[in-house]
């Protein structure tokens, strides 16, 4: 796998942080500042804003993926579906939930994540990550008992999402480490087969579409420049996970989507939709300490794994091919030597 230098991965690491606190909050004023009606029809608007932008990026040969063929759906499948359901999943829970609640809730799907990777994959994780996912849950959990702006519909809308993206990442991981399709191609036939899904939502729900053709806000400078916000950012931040995951890793995208969050949290407490009460702030400041003690012991992890690795390189241009990663502590004694 090809190397990139600290700026590329702190850039693009930065990019996806960015692009992911921007697309909640300009949804959030979309859906409950502006009172928008139609989740299903965000998400319609951002799989053809996503499809137009890589049509003509390919057509002026600033991107490739490969043209359609009877296999491509197959190489696809099933992540449209999995796709189309969260995407709805998402918005419907950002405008029936305030954005603190919201991030919290989202947790759930880290322990999802774990579960699914313990059963297909026989990961089992470490027990400080163990501790630090059990608090963000458990904050989660007494911040939800008192969160005086429960909405059931919003909560189901959550739980389902979290199911969803830990779906969703298993299966993404699959499909780029295939490498048939690209990373851009993988985005278009995705947002390609799931549109008549997302077209039939919008469709179905008749009471909803007749809310949306008669929203009152449709001249209103600022829903405008929001609503193409939106649809501008769907883009730009499916473009920056794949991005953020292929020069960094998985990891360092999870993480960072886990720390971003907590800058969220935050933020959300200055929108007109959160209710403050002691127990729902404690519950919040919980399970942000079980986020910094997950990202700093994942990092961590991380960092011992690379530098393993580096002396292990260096023993075997040495002629120490011998010297395994399993024994680091010789290893060290040998790059002490040389120095």
């Amino acid at each position: 796998m090809a190397e990139h230098s600290v700026r590329s991965q702190v850039t693009t690491a930065l990019f996806y942080g960015t692009s992911s606190i921007a697309i909640m909050m300009v949804n959030k004023i979309v859906l409950t500042s502006y009172g928008f009606p139609s989740p299903s029809f965000i998400a319609l608007c951002q799989m053809i804003f996503t499809l137009v932008a890589l049509y003509f990026a390919r057509a002026l040969g600033m991107v490739s993926f490969p043209s359609y063929s009877n296999k491509v759906m197959w190489q696809v499948f099933p992540l449209p579906l999995i796709y189309l359901g969260n995407l709805i999943s998402g918005l419907g829970g950002t405008k029936l939930i305030s954005l603190p609640m919201f991030t919290l809730l989202r947790r759930f799907s880290i322990l999802f994540t774990m579960l699914a990777e313990k059963w297909m994959l026989g990961i089992q994780p470490g027990g400080t990550v163990q501790v630090s996912v059990a608090l963000m849950l458990g904050g989660a959990l007494v911040a939800a008992a008192d969160d005086l702006g429960f909405d059931l519909v919003g909560y189901t809308y959550l739980l389902v999402n979290d199911v969803l993206t830990a779906a969703n990442g298993v299966v993404l991981k699959k499909k780029l480490d295939s490498k048939e399709l690209g990373s851009f191609g993988l985005m278009y036939y995705n947002c390609l087969f799931s549109l008549p899904l997302a077209m039939l939502a919008v469709w179905a729900d008749k009471e909803k579409w007749q809310q949306v053709q008669d929203f009152d806000m449709w001249h209103v400078l600022g829903f405008q420049v929001s609503f193409l916000g939106s649809c501008l950012m769907g883009f730009v931040l499916t473009y920056s996970v794949f991005l953020c995951t292929h020069v960094n890793s998985a990891l360092t995208t999870t993480v960072i989507g886990c720390l971003k969050n907590i800058l969220v949290a935050y933020m959300g407490m200055l929108m007109v939709d959160y209710v403050f009460t002691w127990p729902n702030f404690m519950g919040i400041n919980i399970s942000i300490f079980g986020s910094l003690l997950y990202s700093y012991y994942k990092f961590r992890s991380s960092n011992s794994k690379s530098n393993v690795k580096t002396i292990t390189r260096k023993l075997s241009r040495q002629g120490w091919s011998t010297i395994s990663s399993q024994t680091p502590c010789f290893a060290a004694v040998h790059v002490v030597a040389q120095k």
